[in-house]
Formats: structure tokens, sequence, C-alpha cells
């Protein structure tokens, strides 16, 4: 008998061992083809219209049905702390296209444009070999900064469907990105079935009043989220059924808060707060969520460094205060593959209510939030914040104000909806509605200068004057720059 043990014979085993496993690497090296290392993923991305990230059944919300949106999360990272930094549409669609935080781009009141010289996400794609399209809501401009490859912009119907189907099927070797927006649940709420919520069996969030113009708005407003749920599935099985979802990046976001007080055109949580939810099968673990503060500009360097590109090295096309054209957002791609628990210490608002329907004269907004305090200014507090939820034609508000006569808590609340003070704190953790107001109390003076400080600077980096921006926000509207074309251009460099 041979002793196995003995150093020569070790050696000869380790020596055919070796040739075994190095042989077998080459042979499975050699059968994979080189296209299936290398194809990089395809993107679709699917975005609400003024959806409150607590409105899904899986957020926190248990009276709203959303069974697609339910599956998606348990198949998916969910973001907690995602954050657009304009409860606007235009604004906050055109931050995840163009990585820049609004004031920069030119983009910052609603139904705005960027300048003409800002680069936008399909620029980026289509040079990296990527097909692009959107369907559905595009409420950004000028055109040619977001040169979609397809673009078809109408509600989803039965055509769109279509028209998402071919595209999917279209070029199978050719990797795809592709935004769907839907229309809902903006309002006018009229889609849905509305019997599936009863306005007397619902629970109204306490950052609202009770009352049954509430209830009512509550009821048309989850109709129409369960009707977006819909449209979720739809996309989602077109993608099964092109046998493409094992190497497609599903992205879900609801976009900004709801058209209810406190929620859209503000900056508390129910305002500017998102759903985000990431499916990447075999490299995001399905059914994990993360309290990582980010924001809408981060998706465009994320998706940039996940299809190969280097987001530092992005030239934007457009200047900071400071003459830097790099972008605004940073990759949290180390945060989808679950290496990183952390990616933003701050996150900051700019709201500005001249230009939109019925809105103050000028009522500008700013505020940063950390994982714990939310501070906001509000540079024109003298003035009466408004716009078209207090419309008496709309009845939600005015029914509140007809509580408050006779309830003190309701007349408060809706008296601080349109007459705030210049600054506020909010500890958002133990109060995550954001109701009670902490800026007058000493004890938390530290906290609220280190805030105001990190908000100057970030105003400072991006140009922005406060009023001075705010009282220039109707020559940033679409209408506007149409008729004034020559006027949408900025220096690229420092002055």
């Amino acid at each position: 008998m041979k002793d196995i043990s003995s150093p020569p014979y070790l050696d000869q085993m380790r020596y055919r061992l070796l040739r075994l496993m190095w042989l077998g690497i080459i042979s499975v090296a050699w059968v994979i083809p080189v296209e299936a290392q290398t194809q990089p993923p395809n993107i679709m991305l699917i975005m609400g219209d003024d959806l409150g990230w607590y409105d899904m059944e899986t957020t926190g919300n248990p009276d709203i049905k959303t069974p697609h949106l339910a599956s998606l999360v348990r198949e998916s990272l969910r973001f907690q702390n995602m954050f657009t930094s304009t409860a606007m549409c235009s604004p906050t669609r055109q931050q995840l296209l163009t990585g820049l935080y609004p004031v920069r781009s030119g983009a910052y009141p609603n139904h705005s444009w960027v300048y003409d010289s800002v680069k936008s996400l399909p620029h980026y794609f289509n040079e990296a070999g990527y097909r692009t399209a959107l369907f559905g809501k595009t409420h950004f401009g000028p055109p040619s900064a977001f040169p979609f490859g397809h673009l078809q912009d109408e509600p989803l119907t039965k055509q769109t469907y279509q028209s998402i189907r071919n595209f999917i099927r279209q070029e199978p070797s050719q990797p795809f990105f592709m935004a769907i927006t839907s229309h809902q649940p903006h309002v006018p709420w009229t889609k849905g079935d509305t019997t599936q919520y009863p306005s007397e069996k619902l629970s109204v969030p306490p950052y609202l009043i009770d009352t049954q113009e509430t209830r009512r708005a509550l009821s048309l407003y989850y109709a129409e989220i369960s009707y977006l749920d819909d449209q979720v599935g739809r996309c989602l099985r077109m993608l099964e059924e092109a046998s493409l979802s094992d190497n497609t990046i599903v992205i879900f976001t609801s976009e900004q808060g709801p058209q209810l007080p406190f929620g859209k055109w503000t900056c508390y949580d129910m305002g500017l707060k998102t759903s985000f939810l990431v499916r990447w099968p075999n490299h995001v673990s399905p059914n994990t969520s993360t309290e990582a503060l980010a924001q809408y500009i981060d998706i465009l360097p994320t998706l940039l460094e996940i299809i190969g590109q280097d987001p530092t090295t992005v030239q934007t096309g457009i200047s900071d205060a400071f003459g830097n054209q790099e972008l605004d957002g940073k990759s949290f791609r180390e945060v989808l593959l679950g290496h990183s628990s952390h990616h933003r210490d701050y996150v900051y608002g700019v709201h500005t209510t001249r230009g939109i329907i019925r809105g103050s004269d000028s009522y500008p907004i700013r505020s940063v939030r950390s994982d714990k305090y939310l501070y906001i200014q509000n540079l024109n507090a003298e003035q009466a914040f408004s716009n078209i939820v207090i419309a008496s034609d709309t009845l939600l508000y005015p029914s509140w104000l007809e509580k408050g006569e006779t309830d003190q808590g309701a007349c408060q609340r809706a008296d601080f909806y349109q007459h705030r003070p210049s600054e506020e704190l909010y500890d958002v953790v133990s109060d995550p509605y954001q109701i009670m107001n902490l800026a007058s109390d000493h004890q938390y003076e530290a906290v609220k200068k280190s805030l105001k400080k990190e908000l100057t600077a970030f105003m400072q980096q991006q140009g922005d004057s406060g009023e001075e921006t705010e009282l220039n926000a109707l020559n940033r509207q679409a209408g506007y720059l149409k008729v004034h074309p020559q006027e949408n251009n900025k220096p690229t460099t420092k002055e």
C-alpha cells in the first residue's frame, strides 16, 4: 500500500487536481457565449403620478388594494427614504432624467423646461447603445434635451400597451431603457372602482382633517391607485411573456405626494417622499428594504454605473454656481447590491408656488432633511400659501374651515396650511406626519442652526437666490420659452 501522506504523492495529487480544475474552468468559459456574460440589463421604469409614498397596501396604508405592487414589493428592494426635491410633476420628472436639482437645471417651477444645453438620460443611454423609449406622460422640455428614440406622449391605452409590447420585442439583441409614465392617480380622480372604498369605512391619515369631503376625496383617490396597480400588472406581464424578466431591472416610483393639503406643493414628507422599488433578479435581494436617504437626482448616476458608465465623469452641459459640470446626483448602486446601508446625510427640497394654478404670487419654500429632522424655510411667510386645493369649488378645504368653526384642533390645522412661520422644524422619527413644529423650542436651537447652515450651502451651490429665483419662475415655464426661445440659454462656466 502506498503511503498517501508522503510529500511526493501529495504533490502529484495537487497537480492533478489543479489541472482538472483548470480544464474545467476553461471548458465552462468556452461554452458560455460572450454575449451572455456581457449583455447589460434592460431597464423598465414605471412611474405613478401624484401618488403618496404611504398610499399602497405594502407601505403602510391597509385601506388600499394594490396586489400587483404588493407582489413587486416582495420581489424588490424597497427604499423607505427616497425623495424628490420638488413636489410637482414637471420638476420631479426632469430631476430624474437629468440628475440635476431643479434650480440648477432651470426646471424649478411647474410646467418648466431645462436649459437648452442640459443633457439627460436618453443622451447617455443612446450613446451607450441602448434603445430608449417613453410611453405616457412627458411633462418635460425642450424636446432636444430629451431625445428618446421612441416617444409616445399619451395616456396608457390599448394602443399604447401594444406599442410597449412591440418595443420590448423589437431588437432582442439590443438592451433597452423604457419609461412607462402613467397619468394616475393625478386629478381628476375618475378611474377605478370606488365601491371598493366606501368612504365611511376608510381611516383618515393623521395629517388630514376628518370630514365627509376628505373621505370622499380619499375614496376617489384610492380607486385611482387600484387602477394604476392594474397598469403595473400589465407592464410586468409583458416582460414575462417576452421571457425578459430575469435580465430586466424593474423600477417603480410614485413620483410625489397627492393633491391633498400638506401633500403636493409642499416640502413635508407627504409631498417630497416617494415610494421606490427596485427588482433586479440575481443582484438585488428580494423582499428587503433600506433606510438609506436618496433623491431622484441619484437615479440617473446609479443606472449609468449599472450599465458600465462612470457617472463621475459625466458632463451635464450646465454648470453649478462654482463652475462644475458634474451631476448633482451620486450612484446608490452599493445600496442596491446590499453592500451599504447609507447613501446621503441630507436631502433637499425646493418648492416654487409662483406659476401653479391659483398659486401664491411668491411663496418660495426650501428644506433640508436628515434621517432625524426636517428643517423648512418659508422665505415669504408674510404672504398666504395658496393653490387650487383651497379653492371653494373643490369643497375639501372649505369643509375643513367649516369644521374648524366648532373644533379648535381642526381650526388650527386648516389655518396652518395657509399661514406658516418663516421656519419649521420636525422630528421625523417621532412625528412622521410633521404636525408638531419645534422651530421655536430652544432645546433644538443647535439642530436648527446646523440644518440652516447646510441649507444655505446647498442654495449657494445651486445658484438659488430664494425670493429672486421665485420671482423669475414664470420665465422658466414652457409657455414663455416657446415664445422666447433665445432666453433658454445659460452660461456653462462661472462668470
